[in-house]
């Protein structure tokens, strides 16, 4: 099935629904919206665009971005959404590895491209190409796919090398959609999806259930994550769902802290994207009250792993409450999660070992990569690369990256299980703790400090908490940690100057 079809079938149904806001302003209801996507199609067809072909989105979050999403799906071909912080460069290897044969791209977006010379041909939404598209007739329905056809090449963030393009079919949108209203939490006509993450990735992955209820799209006028503008919106439409990653959640609290914002308006937060510490999640929950649902997914299983409800978000009474929050919830309905070894053998209820999922949302594959696919994907299971823990009641605690573990003299240590500890002195704001090579031990621990905490007032604090071989044996205090575009923390930087230093 073409998950184009829901805009279809709502505006067939409800056309003068509010469909797509520009910040306070409507811009379409939902027959406009599926009438644009209509023409977008026509448009792409006329172009020559076959089922199956790949074509990319470079933007800015923007109505048009839905716009031209669904007018590619109109057309039965693949979307390659790029996220719009990406260099040039980055982006010219993601349209040359996914063989797109078109992009569209927002204003600016363009000399971006063409400064890294870019063969693939660039349709800015302000140029007269793009008006000759709207200006086109529309098709008059979606054309048919299958389950099993591609719908979106969802490019990883590369954070160890060269970024891989993960193979997405309409079945797999389909079930982590209709996932979302069993395991997530609820939408209807009523509500607003806020896109103040990046429609590249977990915000957008999320506007075909919003699409299939009928809910109002916004995206805000800045086109990015603006604390001040989200609360805001938030007051203005009464019913707002959004994504956001952890370091968005905390930044949320501490400008509602620091201005007197209640977040009224807020009605679930989403987060997931990299690790939320217990101590700001408590935060946040104090603050903003039970808006928050956790998830966890992968590109390669989208947003689709576990789930931790706002019912467990909130509960301060179960005996195993704060490991329950320091943990990522319990398996989604489409899909079984076990923890294994890298050979892929199941481990019992509270053994550390690699998190492997199989289901409907997990991807056949990545794109023209058949030796990744074959180290990721064994015997139907997916590797996820992550290890966690755990419990008997289905509750997985996610400890690190496997690659980020560390081996100090024959003992595994979780970088995150340090870094929750060194949390807990006010006076670090953030941190990320990695393994240095060491002649004797193998490795050893370092942590990286943003903050004003002394060593000696570090050490004591891990004394207490944790054993000595965990504590790190060096505090590198840094203005602030290397990131990648997406908000995760790039680790592989920071063993890097490591290395250097050596």
């Amino acid at each position: 099935m073409n998950i184009g079809l829901w805009l279809a079938r709502r505006a067939a149904a409800d056309g003068a629904r509010p469909a797509l806001f520009l910040g306070q302003d409507l811009v379409a209801n939902y027959q406009d919206f599926h009438e644009r996507a209509a023409r977008v199609a026509s448009w792409l067809i006329d172009k020559g665009i076959q089922p199956g072909d790949r074509v990319a989105i470079f933007m800015k979050n923007c109505p048009d971005y839905l716009i031209t999403l669904y007018g590619i799906w109109y057309a039965g071909a693949a979307a390659v959404p790029i996220n719009a912080k990406l260099h040039g460069r980055e982006a010219a290897y993601i349209l040359t590895d996914s063989g797109a044969r078109l992009v569209f791209t927002s204003p600016g977006l363009d000399a971006a491209l063409a400064e890294a010379e870019v063969a693939v041909e660039g349709v800015d939404l302000s140029s007269d190409t793009y008006a000759a598209a709207m200006a086109t007739a529309p098709i008059t329905e979606p054309l048919r796919r299958a389950p099993e056809d591609l719908a979106w090449l969802f490019y990883t963030s590369g954070t160890t090398g060269r970024p891989k393009g993960v193979m997405i079919t309409h079945r797999m949108l389909v079930a982590v959609s209709l996932a979302y209203f069993t395991d997530v939490d609820q939408a209807t006509g009523e509500d607003q999806i806020l896109y103040a993450a990046p429609m590249s990735h977990g915000a957008g992955l999320y506007n075909m259930l919003h699409v299939l209820v009928g809910a109002a799209h916004v995206c805000p006028a800045s086109g990015g994550f603006d604390e001040a503008e989200i609360f805001d919106l938030a007051e203005h439409f009464g019913r707002v769902q959004m994504f956001a990653a952890p370091t968005m959640v905390t930044r949320m609290t501490s400008v509602a802290k620091q201005t007197g914002r209640t977040g009224r308006g807020l009605r679930t937060v989403v987060y997931a994207g990299g690790p939320m510490y217990l101590a700001d999640i408590i935060d946040a929950v104090d603050h903003f009250g039970p808006i928050f649902v956790q998830i966890y997914g992968q590109g390669e299983c989208p947003m689709g792993i576990t789930a931790l409800p706002r019912h467990d978000v909130i509960d301060r009474t179960h005996p195993d409450w704060r490991a329950r929050l320091a943990g990522v919830g319990r398996a989604q309905s489409p899909v079984e999660v076990q923890i294994g070894t890298p050979e892929g053998e199941f481990l019992p209820p509270g053994s550390i070992g690699e998190i492997m999922v199989r289901g409907d949302a997990v991807m056949p594959g990545y794109w023209n990569n058949p030796k990744a696919s074959a180290e990721t994907l064994k015997d139907g299971w997916l590797m996820t690369g992550d290890m966690g823990v755990m419990d008997a009641a289905g509750y997985l605690t996610l400890q690190d990256r496997s690659k980020d573990m560390i081996i100090t003299g024959g003992s595994n240590v979780y970088p995150r299980e340090v870094e929750e500890v060194l949390l807990m002195h006010p006076g670090v704001q953030e941190v990320s703790v990695v393994g240095r090579k060491h002649a004797d031990w193998g490795e050893e621990v370092v942590a990286f400090i943003v903050g004003d905490a002394s060593s000696a007032e570090l050490d004591t604090l891990c004394n207490d908490q944790i054993a000595r071989f965990k504590r790190p044996k060096a505090y590198i205090s840094v203005p602030d940690l290397p990131k990648n575009n997406y908000g995760k923390v790039l680790k592989t930087e920071l063993r890097k100057r490591l290395e250097e230093k050596r």
